[in-house]
C-alpha cells in the first residue's frame, strides 16, 4: 500500500513539473459541463487547517469542499467543524489538482506559501494566501510570474488597506490616504510604527536556542511539514503555533505583523510600484536558527520618505506620520487646525475591488494582489535580511537586488530542500 501511495505521489509530482507548459482554465470560465453560474457558490480547498485555516472555512459566496494538512489531528478537528463529508488530503498537490476546487486557500506556515501559490497558479486555480505573502523576495517574484502567465486572481489576506479601522489610528486607511494625497502634511513623510502610535510588534514570537530533540508525534508527518525547509530535528517549539520564531519558516514579530502594518503605508504613500533603497538596522546579533528582536529598523525611499519600525518605543510623543507641514498622531489626531473640514473639500481615493468572490467571477484584479502584495512583502523581507545579517543595506528598487552585497543577495533566492523547487 505504501509503495502504491508513493508511486501515485511521484506521478502527481511529475505532472505538476510539466504543468508550467500550459494553462488550465478554471471550470467556471468554461461553458458546458461544470460551468459555474454567477449566482452559484465558488468552491475552495484549504491547505493548512490549524487555527488560521479553520478561521476561513466560511466566507460569503464560497463553499469549502476540500481540506489538506500533514497533521491528522488537524484534519479530524476540521472535519468536525465542517460537519464531515469534506474531501481531505495529506498531500497539497492532490488538492490543487482536484477539478472540484476553484479557489486554493493557503494557510500554511510561510515557508510553503510561494511554492504552493505557484503550483496552484499553474493548475488554473485562483488563490487566497495568508500573510506574509512569501518567506523570500525571490519566491514573491515567482508567484508574480506564475499569476501573470496563467491569469489567476490572487488575494493576499491582509485587508487594512481597504477595510476596517487601522489599529491605533482608529480610522480606515482610506482616510489616512486622503490626508496624505491632499498634501497638507507636506513631503517627504516619515511614518513610525511603534506601540505609541498604536501598533504591537509581538516580540513574543522569538525562537528558542538549543531546542531539545523530541520524538515526532504519530499524527504529524514532520518531513512533509518541513517540505522545502532545511531538515532539523523535531522539537515541539519548532512547529505549529510557535514556528514564527525560526528563520526557516517565518520572521518572528516582523514576519507575523509586518505586512499588516506596512502594506497600508505602501498604499497611502503611493509606493505600490517601488521599494525602499536603504535599510538601516539597530538590533542585537541574531541567532542563526532562532529569530530575535530589534531596537529600530529604518527604510528610506528614493524620494526621502521613511518608514521606521520602532521596537523599543522610547518616545511616547511620537507622531505616526510626520511631514514638513504637519503631523498625524494615534487616533487620527493632527496638529493641522480644522482638519476634518479641510479634508471634506477633497475627493476620496479611487475605489478598489474589495470583494474577492466578485473579483474571481469578473476576472478583475483584487485590491491587494500578487503585485502590490509582493512589494509590501518585499519591505518586510528587506528588514528581515538586514536583521539577520545585522547590517545596513542598499537596494535597487527596479532590479530588486542589493547593491554591492552578495551575502544579502544570496538571501533573495534561498535554496529549497530537495526534491522541492519552484
Amino acid at each position: 500500500m505504501k509503495n502504491n501511495q508513493n508511486s501515485r505521489r511521484e506521478f502527481i509530482k511529475k505532472s505538476l513539473m510539466g504543468a508550467a507548459a500550459f494553462t488550465i482554465v478554471p471550470r467556471y470560465v468554461l461553458g458546458g459541463k461544470g460551468f459555474l453560474a454567477p449566482s452559484d457558490h465558488l468552491t475552495k480547498g484549504v491547505i493548512g487547517v490549524g487555527g488560521m485555516g479553520r478561521n476561513h472555512f466560511k466566507y460569503a459566496g464560497t463553499k469549502t469542499v476540500a481540506i489538506c494538512d500533514v497533521d491528522t489531528r488537524h484534519l479530524a478537528i476540521a472535519q468536525k467543524a465542517l460537519g464531515g463529508g469534506v474531501k481531505e488530503f495529506h498531500d497539497f498537490r492532490e488538492l490543487i489538482q482536484n477539478p472540484e476546487v476553484d479557489i486554493v486557500h493557503i494557510a500554511t506556515p510561510p515557508h510553503w506559501h510561494g511554492l504552493m501559490a505557484v503550483e496552484a497558479a499553474r493548475s488554473g486555480k485562483d488563490i487566497w494566501c495568508e500573510k506574509p505573502m512569501t518567506r523570500t523576495i525571490g519566491e514573491g517574484e515567482k508567484v508574480k510570474e506564475a499569476v501573470a502567465q496563467h491569469g489567476n486572481i490572487f488575494r493576499l489576506n491582509t485587508w487594512f488597506r481597504f477595510e476596517d479601522n487601522f489599529y491605533g489610528m482608529q480610522v480606515p486607511v482610506k482616510k489616512i490616504k486622503k490626508l496624505v494625497d491632499t498634501g497638507m502634511l507636506g513631503w517627504p513623510l516619515k511614518v513610525t510604527i511603534s506601540k505609541h502610535t498604536g501598533f504591537d510588534w509581538k516580540f513574543y514570537w522569538v525562537g528558542n536556542e538549543n531546542l531539545p530533540v523530541e520524538p515526532v508525534p504519530k499524527e504529524l508527518d514532520y518531513d512533509m511539514w518541513l517540505g522545502p525547509a532545511p531538515h532539523k530535528p523535531y522539537s515541539t517549539h519548532r512547529v505549529h503555533t510557535t514556528f514564527r520564531g525560526y528563520w526557516d519558516y517565518d520572521g518572528g514579530g516582523l514576519g507575523d505583523m509586518g505586512q499588516h502594518y506596512i502594506d497600508p503605508i505602501q498604499y497611502f504613500l503611493g509606493k505600490d510600484d517601488e521599494s525602499p533603497v536603504e535599510i538601516e538596522v539597530d538590533a542585537p546579533q541574531q541567532h542563526p536558527d532562532a529569530v530575535g528582536t530589534w531596537r529600530r529598523i529604518t527604510y528610506r525611499y528614493a524620494d526621502g520618505c521613511e518608514i521606521i519600525l520602532d521596537g523599543e518605543g522610547k518616545d511616547e510623543g511620537m507622531a505616526y506620520i510626520e511631514g514638513p507641514k504637519g503631523k498625524l498622531y494615534k487616533g487620527f489626531v493632527s496638529d493641522i487646525p480644522d482638519l476634518e473640514r479641510k479634508l471634506a473639500e477633497f475627493p476620496d481615493p479611487e475605489p478598489q475591488v474589495t470583494d474577492f468572490v466578485d473579483a474571481v467571477k469578473t476576472r478583475k484584479k483584487f485590491a491587494l494582489n500578487e503585485s502590490n502584495g509582493h512589494r509590501s512583502c518585499t519591505v518586510v523581507n528587506l528588514g528581515l535580511i538586514a536583521l539577520r545579517l545585522n547590517r545596513s543595506l542598499k537596494f535597487d528598487s527596479e532590479k530588486q537586488r542589493f547593491i554591492d552585497d552578495e551575502g544579502a543577495n544570496r538571501l533573495i533566492n534561498q535554496p529549497m530542500r530537495g526534491p522541492w523547487t519552484i
